[in-house]
């Protein structure tokens, strides 16, 4: 017979966790001190250029000039170009007023 009619409580304890607080396992935010980008410049106007985009976005970078490499600002424009999240506009419920202008509600107009 099994006890789960006489038993109360749990068979197995709930484990303790190790870690409390909220997001402890999240990787360091890129262009920050932690974990700073990695830009690769040709010459110094460029560099100048960077730094002060990075300065107007509070982001830190190691720039490395090089002229013989080809310019990479990969992780930078990531970041400033970020896509926005789309959001889409509430459908009305059926007992409301219709949005096209008509007066109806919007179960007899539009839906």
């Amino acid at each position: 017979m099994s006890d789960k009619f006489f038993f109360k409580g749990r068979k197995t304890p709930k484990p303790k966790h190790t870690s409390f607080g909220y997001n402890t396992k999240r990787a360091s935010k890129l262009g920050s001190s932690d974990n700073p980008l990695n830009l690769v410049v040709s010459n110094d106007t460029r560099k100048v250029e960077i730094e002060a985009l990075l300065n107007e976005h509070d982001l830190i970078a190691n720039i490395e000039i090089n002229s013989d490499v080809e310019e990479n600002i990969v992780e930078l424009d990531g970041i400033l170009n970020k896509p926005e999240t789309t959001r889409f506009d509430k459908k009305p419920n059926r007992n409301e007023p219709c949005p096209c202008g008509s007066g109806n509600k919007y179960k007899k107009c539009c839906a």
